[in-house]
């Protein structure tokens, strides 16, 4: 018996769970044994969420009809009792069939009539159902065997259960290869990996056999592009697994994979529109550094020019924010800039010389390009900031242990005017972050812009080519990632 509160959830692709995709319409006859005049909801599946369609008031008789001239989209489906107790069905072509069920054990009680798709669904549910207790049973009673004969003969029988479920699973998909029960049978069903290849002594010879064949053979039994699947509990959690955890989390290897789920959603309308605002939030809210690589390559390709559910005003904030993230992609070279160096003497000095601390002219100008370093960090931060003011002084330690591996530190504070100067001073001669760059740019802010600077502290490590090799990273993670490029130039 399942329990459910319908919940209202408004989200980008709402229109997703209610378009229409058939014309013929549908009929549902309904009898509910012991339900009396009251109100059935039928629904249907999106994700972990369920949304209604439709509602009836049976009879004195439990008898009612699910009834409209416009077919429902097909997937998976749910008729909501008072007691918010539901059973499933499924739809696709075929819409009009009857079902006679119990308000308790729906399995058990329920009866369809002209579905042969939802026959076999609560065929095949009523067969697990039983194996598995049947399976529990001799489980016990091979914990209990006191020989290893019976062991043995128990195990066998196990062995005998489990086939013949196989074996009803086999009969249905070759005797119904196109009713949508079968692809959901087979969309549920793991596929099953085959043992490491062997030498002849039994040494394995590829361990990543399993997994190259899991990834490769991952959608086997899943058709992505059936859309009828999105109105299951299992699309997103099957998308995204791969996504997530099957699929390296390298963009280069991520951004086919994205191009090969968002071209198999074309199939219809709202599975792309689906498919691709899922891919874009994911990345989009991504914490893994260089995921925005992914994202830029959804807006480019797909969003921007084929989103036409989005407003303009959505378009044109999401073009500017992708100009403001595509120069700063891991790999590409970091955009010039120009600020003003202040050597460590002037900030002494300021300490006791009042106009030398308000002087917004002091300094020389370098600029990035020009910096000779094999490794340059560059940290965006200010001293109002109380997440810098936690951060600065771990760099600065981090800076000691970087310096004699050719690594220099660019502090950038992003403070302007006399009153940033002044600020920026104390700080600086308060933690005594002598040593390394500290710069600003205390009239021109556009290499915020640059370097798509709307947060502090913000870092960037630079090759000795000006390359970005990390960013947005804790200034704990600076020194193990210049350790990683140094081993791996060692290596090369």
């Amino acid at each position: 018996m399942k329990k459910f509160v319908f919940c209202i959830l408004v989200f980008a692709f709402a229109q997703i769970c209610t378009s229409n995709l058939f014309s013929q319409g549908y009929e549902i006859k309904v009898k509910i044994k012991n339900l009396h005049n009251d109100t059935l909801i039928l629904g249907h599946h999106f994700n972990k969420s369920m949304y209604p369609d439709d509602t009836l008031i049976v009879n004195k008789n439990g008898n009612g009809v699910f009834k409209k001239k416009k077919s429902l989209p097909g997937g998976m489906y749910l008729i909501l009792l008072p007691t918010k107790n539901y059973f499933d069905i499924l739809l696709s072509d075929n819409q009009t069939f009857s079902i006679e069920n119990d308000t308790c054990n729906f399995l058990k009680n329920m009866k369809v009539t002209g579905s042969l798709d939802n026959q076999l669904f609560y065929d095949y549910q009523r067969l697990i159902v039983d194996k598995r207790d049947e399976a529990k049973s001799l489980q016990v009673k091979r914990e209990q065997a006191k020989t290893p004969e019976e062991k043995t003969s128990y195990a066998n029988q196990l062995k005998a259960i489990d086939q013949e479920v196989k074996n009803f699973r086999t009969k249905v998909l070759t005797e119904n290869p196109n009713l949508f029960f079968t692809k959901f049978i087979k969309a549920v069903t793991e596929i099953e990996v085959p043992d490491f290849p062997r030498d002849a002594k039994g040494k394995v010879t590829d361990s990543t056999f399993q997994y190259r064949y899991y990834r490769s053979h991952y959608f086997d039994n899943f058709d992505v592009s059936d859309p009828r699947f999105l109105r299951t509990p299992f699309y997103e959690d099957k998308v995204k697994t791969y996504i997530e955890k099957v699929v390296p989390q390298v963009p280069d290897t991520l951004i086919p994979e994205v191009d090969m789920l968002i071209e198999k959603s074309r199939t219809s309308n709202e599975l792309f529109r689906y498919m691709l605002v899922t891919m874009f939030n994911h990345f989009a809210a991504s914490q893994i550094m260089g995921m925005d690589a992914v994202l830029v390559h959804i807006a480019e390709k797909y969003y921007i020019p084929e989103a036409t559910w989005s407003d303009t005003s959505f378009i044109s904030k999401l073009k500017k924010q992708i100009a403001r993230i595509k120069p700063n992609l891991i790999g590409s070279i970091a955009p010039n800039i120009m600020m003003m160096n202040l050597p460590d003497d002037h900030f002494i000095k300021a300490k006791t010389d009042t106009a030398l601390r308000s002087n917004v002219y002091a300094g020389n100008p370098v600029y990035l390009h020009n910096i000779k370093a094999k490794f340059l960090v560059m940290i965006f931060w200010e001293a109002t900031c109380s997440h810098c003011q936690k951060a600065m002084p771990v760099m600065y330690d981090v800076y000691k242990k970087i310096r004699d591996k050719g690594g220099e530190v660019m502090a950038i504070n992003i403070l302007g005017g006399i009153e940033g100067k002044k600020k920026w001073v104390d700080y600086v001669n308060e933690h005594g972050l002598y040593g390394w760059m500290n710069v600003w740019n205390p009239y021109d802010f556009s290499f915020k812009d640059k370097y798509d600077i709307y947060s502090t502290p913000v870092i960037y490590v630079l090759d000795e080519n000006k390359k970005i090799i990390a960013k947005r990273i804790n200034p704990e993670q600076v020194e193990d990632i210049i350790n990683f490029e140094l081993k791996k130039k060692k290596n090369n």
